[in-house]
């Protein structure tokens, strides 16, 4: 009677197994391809979102704070508070020069002192402006020349919180010899520690960081390329 029941169990198994491989059998080709896209799908996504919340949680949230001097400031244009600020900067001899980088075609140094008239002599000497410029990329581009026309070895960064991680990499990218040193604003009406309860905030910052990994894609990309090129 023993014999016969493990007889039984036995026969069982065999057939669940049988079963188990015909199963795995009948999966065509392209049905295993196809779960394994989705896994990766799925995989991207998760890490997409974990990267999206450690982006958020580096941008800093205080009043930004400068300890020494450089050789130079960029400012690149968004809010009137980045300019007047990176002025402020020139005029508390924080750099010898200053260079505002995608200025509106239309808009002249006149227009841009009467934010500060107290610093209007500047706009004589020491500021200068960039109306070629029309993205990060650009900014970038015009920044190099500048510092190259001046021979800037050091240089603060000035802009928003939120667009300094891009802009960080798209100088670093094409002032590889320059010390970059960040100098983020705060933007008005915005509250970054609590973006989650704010659906436009939310997509500003969303899609600034993915912005960002275009910009680390591409310059990572680029230096291989040197390398691979001077190899």
């Amino acid at each position: 009677m023993r014999h016969g029941l493990e007889s039984m169990v036995a026969d069982d198994r065999s057939r669940m197994s049988d079963r188990a491989g015909n199963d795995m059998r009948a999966k065509s080709p392209w049905q295993r391809i196809f779960g394994t896209i989705v896994a990766l799908f799925v995989l991207a996504a998760i890490g997409l979102c974990v990267g999206f919340f450690w982006f958020v949680e580096q941008l800093p949230t205080g009043e930004p704070v400068l300890a020494g001097e450089a050789d130079g400031i960029v400012v690149l244009t968004g809010r009137a508070a980045r300019i007047s600020d990176a002025i402020e900067l020139l005029a508390s001899g924080r750099g010898r020069r200053l260079l505002i980088t995608g200025v509106y075609p239309t808009t002249t140094p006149a227009a841009i002192a009467r934010l500060v008239p107290e610093h209007q002599k500047l706009f004589d000497c020491c500021i200068e402006l960039d109306h070629s410029a029309v993205n990060t990329v650009g900014n970038a581009v015009q920044t190099r020349v500048w510092a190259k026309k001046y021979d800037i070895k050091s240089l603060i960064v000035v802009t928003s919180n939120y667009h300094m991680p891009r802009a960080m990499t798209e100088l670093a990218h094409e002032l590889p010899e320059v010390k970059l040193i960040a100098y983020p604003i705060l933007p008005e009406r915005m509250r970054i520690e609590s973006w989650w309860s704010n659906l436009a905030e939310a997509r500003l910052l969303f899609a600034e960081y993915l912005k960002f990994l275009r910009a680390t894609f591409r310059a990572r990309v680029a230096f291989l390329s040197v390398g691979s090129g001077g190899s």
